[in-house]
Order: structure tokens, then C-alpha cells, then sequence
């Protein structure tokens, strides 16, 4: 009988021990807070790439070094005289049988010989800018063929100018012209064809007009 007591007692304490530590375990558990899960960072975009600049193509007004000229002025060039400017905007020199040369013949009917060049050796294809800050209206018609500008090449002869027949009724074409009429605060840009035959030794702008003479040199003597 003293024996069954003694068990049942360490039963009830060992029952109530275990109910006792139970509930700690689970006291515990609850008390712990689980880790928070680190959010992932955000993956940064990568750089935009800076598009290089653009590197403007140089306008090519001349091709005088072909021809052995080396320029003391870079066109385009100005000169004026009474109140009239004319500006050199482009030269281009092609020898005559040259398909550059004969698109542009064709193109607008020029002549294949001048008043002066019987048998060109070169076509000379220019763009020009007229300006007229005069008093006067400024023209070139059938009853007015004065030469205010020349182009010289050498010695005292001038570029043998030729007329674009196909603009024969077009005044002031901004093609190529065969008659304008540029009245006081008016200008026209256009296009002037020339035939040549000789060497190249210098080259020389001349202007003369209202009584005024204005001349720049775009290649010096050679010599």
C-alpha cells in the first residue's frame, strides 16, 4: 500500500513538471519573432549611353588645290562697290569633257564655246550672291549687258561668261541666271557658268560699279 502511494505520487509530480515545462516551451516559442526577409533592392538601370555628336560635313566650296592654287582667302568672298556687293560663294572647276561638266551644259543648254573661248579646255560652275544696297535698280537685259563683276585667272584676261539658254525667259532663276533685276534692298543667290582655256596662275574678284572699284585676291601670283 506504501509503495503504490510513493509511484502515484512521483507520477502527479513528473505529469506536473512536464505541463510546466510545456508551457514554457511554448511561452518561448511565441516570445521569438521570426527575421524579417530582407526586401531585395531594386536592380538600378543602367546608364544611358550619350549619343556622340554629329560631326558636320564641311561644305566643299572650291577645288582651286587640284588645279595647283593655293588660297590666300577661304570663300565665300565679298567685295563692293556703290552700294552693290557681290559674294563668291562657291568655284568649281571641271574640265570640259567631263560628265560634271556636260550634265550641266545639258542641264541648261549652255553654249560649248563663249564670245572669247573657242575650245574650252574648262568648265567653271559658280554660286553667287548679288546684294544691292544702291539707290539704283541693278540689272542685266537684253539692252543691258554691262559687266559689273569679273573672275581673272591670269594676266589681264577675264573667265569667258556663257548664258544659260534654257532660263532665257526666266528672270532673276535662282538656277542659273540669265537676266535679273534686283531693285534697292533686294539680293538674289543664283548659279554663273564660265568656259576657260588657259593655265592658272592667280585668282582675282573684280567689281565696278556707281563710279567704284573693289578687288580681292583669292590665290596670289603663283609665281
Amino acid at each position: 500500500m506504501m509503495k503504490k502511494t510513493i509511484v502515484r505520487a512521483a507520477l502527479t509530480t513528473t505529469m506536473l513538471f512536464s505541463m510546466v515545462l510545456g508551457q514554457n516551451v511554448i511561452t518561448n516559442a511565441a516570445a521569438v519573432k521570426p527575421v524579417a526577409t530582407a526586401t531585395p533592392t531594386a536592380t538600378s538601370k543602367p546608364t544611358a549611353t550619350a549619343k556622340p555628336t554629329a560631326t558636320p560635313v564641311p561644305i566643299m566650296r572650291d577645288n582651286l588645290s587640284k588645279y595647283g592654287l593655293k588660297k590666300d582667302l577661304e570663300l565665300p568672298v565679298t567685295v563692293t562697290a556703290g552700294g552693290l556687293s557681290y559674294t563668291l560663294e562657291k568655284f568649281m572647276i571641271y574640265d570640259f569633257k567631263s560628265k560634271d561638266a556636260q550634265n550641266l551644259v545639258k542641264k541648261y543648254d549652255y553654249d560649248s564655246f563663249g564670245g572669247l573661248v573657242s575650245n574650252p579646255k574648262y568648265f567653271i560652275w559658280t554660286k553667287i550672291t548679288i546684294k544691292n544696297n544702291s539707290k539704283n535698280t541693278v540689272k542685266r537685259s537684253l539692252n543691258d549687258r554691262e559687266k559689273l563683276w569679273t573672275l581673272s585667272l591670269q594676266g589681264k584676261s577675264q573667265l569667258d561668261t556663257i548664258w544659260p539658254k534654257a532660263n532665257v525667259k526666266k528672270l532673276n532663276s535662282k538656277e542659273a541666271f540669265y537676266y535679273y533685276t534686283i531693285k534697292p534692298g533686294e539680293q538674289l543667290s543664283t548659279y554663273q557658268a564660265y568656259l576657260y582655256e588657259e593655265d592658272f596662275r592667280y585668282f582675282v574678284i573684280r567689281l565696278f560699279y556707281g563710279g567704284e572699284f573693289d578687288e580681292k585676291f583669292v590665290v596670289n601670283s603663283q609665281e
